[in-house]
């Protein structure tokens, strides 16, 4: 007899998936769903999750569907995620359970009140208990089979008594998770400078790090308030234009690079990356901003020195040495 070899399992075609957001921290996953109807507009679901009963907030569905504004497949979906260089995975991460009902949403209003109290409580448990840590916020989820405190310190906290106390005050499980300073502010956040809400609180999954290099080429100014976000730390924001400042300054020449324009030849002595042009100074002392096309960049052989400039005297005073002598 012979060795039969075993097929692999083929994918269930028919499976549907809704991308949901969910949870205080708005990730984003795959739901596996079988509702006939998906609403059009914005509208809230029950989904299960690892932690338990969620509410999210539906953000489109993926598969073929007629008449659908959420057309969407799943290499779309991933392909989006891996070229903004997000961590996504096309697993499901659980089933939506039902659309959400009037009397969901008032539940999660209700949550969230109780939630106020259980961060008084965690602060009081902490102080009598002496640990150095920050209560930002409590997450309480929506099955009741948990309640989730995110909190901050400046290094590794002992909080297994903490924990002990809690479960019994509320007879559920707890977690308590550190964050940082920019998961606070995905957290608390509000208006930003430009007037709209956090990016971390609106749609960023993923906080890449933001360093002084993007700051000081997209801002005139260095001012710490204006370049500074609600956690503090350098704007996210700068992250986006940075490829394009990026691929505009490889264009600009360097600056003390000598050029040929159309009023003769003169040196760099200053760029504008958006408006591609360049500041120019001639040997008379004169100074032209010009277009990036109308100047050409002279190789370093090529270039015309200038005569040396005659030092300016010095007015020594009187018992200074001069190469060894004094005056």
């Amino acid at each position: 007899m012979t060795e039969e070899t075993p097929t692999k399992a083929k994918p269930n075609k028919s499976r549907k998936f809704l991308l949901v957001r969910y949870g205080h921290m708005k990730n984003l996953g795959l739901f596996e769903h079988s509702e006939t109807q998906i609403p059009k507009t914005p509208a809230r679901v029950v989904v299960k999750t690892d932690k338990g009963l969620e509410l999210g907030h539906l953000v489109g569905q993926a598969g073929s569907y007629k008449e659908n504004r959420f057309r969407l497949t799943e290499e779309q979906i991933c392909g989006y995620f891996i070229n903004s260089d997000i961590s996504f995975s096309s697993e499901p991460v659980g089933k939506v359970v039902r659309l959400a009902t009037p009397d969901d949403v008032c539940e999660e209003q209700h949550l969230e009140k109780i939630a106020k109290e259980e961060i008084a409580c965690c602060e009081r448990f902490a102080k009598e208990l002496s640990l150095k840590m920050k209560i930002i916020d409590a997450e309480h989820i929506f099955g009741g089979e948990r309640v989730i405190f995110y909190f901050m310190a400046s290094g590794r906290v002992d909080f297994r008594e903490l924990v002990r106390k809690l479960a019994q005050e509320y007879q559920t499980r707890i977690e308590m998770r550190q964050i940082g300073s920019r998961d606070e502010a995905k957290l608390l956040g509000d208006v930003e400078s430009c007037g709209r809400e956090c990016c971390c609180i609106q749609f960023l999954q993923l906080l890449k790090p933001v360093n002084m290099r993007m700051a000081k080429m997209q801002k005139a100014t260095l001012d710490p308030s204006k370049i500074s976000g609600y956690c503090g730390r350098l704007k996210c924001c700068l992250r986006y234009e940075d490829e394009t400042y990026t691929d505009l300054k490889k264009r600009l020449p360097r600056k003390g690079s000598f050029v040929q324009t159309k009023n003769g030849e003169g040196k760099i002595i200053d760029t504008q990356i958006l408006t591609q042009l360049v500041v120019v100074e001639y040997e008379n002392g004169d100074r032209a901003a010009l277009p990036l096309d109308e100047v050409t960049v002279l190789p370093a052989s090529a270039a015309r020195k200038r005569p040396p400039q005659e030092a300016p005297p010095v007015n020594r005073k009187r018992g200074e040495r001069t190469n060894g002598k004094k005056q």
